[in-house]
């Protein structure tokens, strides 16, 4: 599986299919047995959590995982430090303007589609080389899964270079330039995002078509 610099690719397929496990092993959160992880010509063996995101891999994970006792401007300040970014919190605000509005309340407060743009906006402050999303649209009802979606194309446009899981097939599919279909721990399928929104295989196993 590769990604290259400024795309956004997703990583689709069932339940238990392995996406977060492998999301959790780029970003070292989960220590990997074999294989191998390579970044930007690097290979990240040996190189803990930390390390990696200080190199620039910065995950969103799911469930959003915000910190709810903080506000939510902690929240995102919080997610400069691992880093020593200096992370610009007008740009976030900018791009989740209900984050400003609500800088002040505590991040435990806000609804669930709120609280996974500011865990989206906590990885920002990062100033992410690639942005791994895990399951952005979880239990957010339909309308807040356009909104979260709509933000992630802005940020492919912005030219942040994403790995995107989601459940959503459909949705991960229509907003990325590859894909890469996922089946028990093995990459089975891989092209353009267009192509394999019109495969006939996905298209039955995980379209509903």
């Amino acid at each position: 599986l590769n990604v290259a610099p400024g795309e956004l690719v997703a990583l689709v397929g069932a339940n238990g299919a392995g996406k977060t496990t492998l999301l959790r092993a780029l970003s070292a959160v989960q220590p990997i047995t074999g294989g191998r992880v390579r970044f930007d010509g690097q290979d990240m063996a040996g190189l803990h959590a930390r390390q990696r995101v200080q190199a620039g891999i910065v995950q969103v994970p799911e469930g959003r995982q915000v910190f709810e006792p903080m506000t939510v401007e902690d929240n995102l300040r919080l997610g400069a430090f691992a880093r020593g970014a200096r992370g610009a919190l007008e740009r976030i605000y900018d791009l989740f303007p209900v984050l400003k509005q609500k800088a002040r309340e505590l991040a435990g407060n806000l609804s669930g589609g709120q609280q996974q743009m500011l865990a989206i906006g906590r990885a920002l402050m990062a100033e992410p080389r690639l942005l791994l999303l895990d399951e952005p649209s979880m239990g957010l009802a339909p309308r807040l899964v356009s909104e979260i979606f709509a933000r992630i194309t802005q940020l492919k446009t912005l030219g942040t270079t994403i790995l995107l899981v989601d459940q959503n097939a459909r949705a991960a599919l229509a907003i990325a330039d590859r894909g890469y279909v996922m089946e028990t721990g093995r990459i089975v399928l891989a092209g353009s995002a267009h192509d394999l929104l019109h495969d006939p295989q996905v298209q039955q196993a995980y379209l509903g078509v």
